[in-house]
């Protein structure tokens, strides 16, 4: 087969021609101009000039002293939002490889269904689920409308001991940040995992049960290693959408809740500093782009150590 589609090279660039021909004209021309605009300074209120400068990256660390970040406004803001995608991405683990593991072990009857469970929140707009989110996470919302009944059910039985009810503070703030990062995000987590573990070879599973190792054994020193890949994956493609989150901090966090996408989008439309927004925004590619080789590299061990395993 691969013989054949050398011989073939004609076929196989004309197939390529059209991807090719949009991910130029879509998506590489239209980086590569904001990626000058990074390089460059403002002149007026519309123009921007093209003068090669660094001062727009310059402007991003400043006042970043070594191992102090007190004074480093757009570093912090990068921190924060590290912080905040690293900590979906731990919570989106956690829930998600049972979930994962699940699906795995169901019946194959039961399997599509499970797997359209996961993937029925992307047949929604995210705006909707956004503010879906809201009606559940507000004062008068779901949640504390449902705590409050119960409140005043055990006040009713104990003569009023509980007091009144003080609704959680829920919306606009920081839980409410990852909690709606995690709500977004958890289904890109469980579909890479449930790939790498659908793929196990179970008879390895019998084999360390059948040697003396327990389930939870079993779990850490057989299954986790070999669906190592599809963790690694889930990671990547969790972490790097939560991390240039723009709609989930703006509308269900407070003042104090923005995170980086939000500051870039301000400096396009509201500061209309486009290349301080442009020199922001590279930052955030040059770290995908580092996130991705790390993936690569790590993926790479993984499966040496799968082969040199099997052995």
């Amino acid at each position: 087969m691969e013989q054949s589609w050398r011989q073939a090279k004609g076929l196989f660039f004309t197939l390529l021609s059209a991807p090719l021909f949009w991910l130029v004209i879509f998506f590489v021309a239209p980086l590569s101009i904001v990626w000058l605009y990074s390089f460059g300074e403002n002149q007026g209120l519309v123009d921007v000039a093209f003068t090669g400068t660094w001062s727009n990256y310059g402007k991003i660390f400043k006042g970043l002293r070594w191992l102090d970040f007190s004074d480093a406004l757009y570093v912090n803001l990068f921190l924060k939002s590290f912080w905040f995608a690293g900590l979906t991405t731990f919570i989106c683990l956690v829930l998600g490889f049972p979930v994962a593991l699940a699906i795995t072990f169901a019946p194959e009857r039961w399997k599509p269904w499970l797997l359209l469970m996961v993937m029925l929140p992307f047949w929604t707009n995210l705006l909707v689920r956004t503010y879906a989110l809201i009606a559940v996470l507000r004062t008068k919302g779901f949640v504390n409308m449902g705590l409050e009944s119960v409140h005043n059910g055990i006040n009713s039985v104990s003569g009023g001991a509980l007091g009144a009810f003080d609704p959680l503070p829920l919306l606009n703030n920081n839980f409410a940040v990852v909690f709606g990062l995690v709500f977004v995000n958890l289904p890109f987590m469980i579909l890479p995992l449930y790939s790498a573990l659908d793929r196990l070879d179970r008879s390895l599973l019998e084999a360390s049960l059948d040697l003396g190792a327990g389930h939870v054994r079993t779990m850490f020193n057989v299954v986790v290693p070999m669906a190592g890949a599809g963790i690694a994956s889930g990671i990547l493609i969790t972490f790097i959408p939560a991390l240039g989150s723009y709609l989930t901090p703006d509308m269900l966090g407070g003042p104090e809740s923005q995170m980086i996408a939000n500051v870039i989008e301000s400096q396009f439309k509201r500061a209309n500093n486009w290349p301080f927004g442009a020199a922001l925004s590279f930052i955030l590619v040059y770290l995908t782009f580092i996130a991705i080789a790390l993936q690569g590299v790590f993926q790479a061990r993984s499966q040496a150590r799968s082969q040199g395993g099997r052995a």
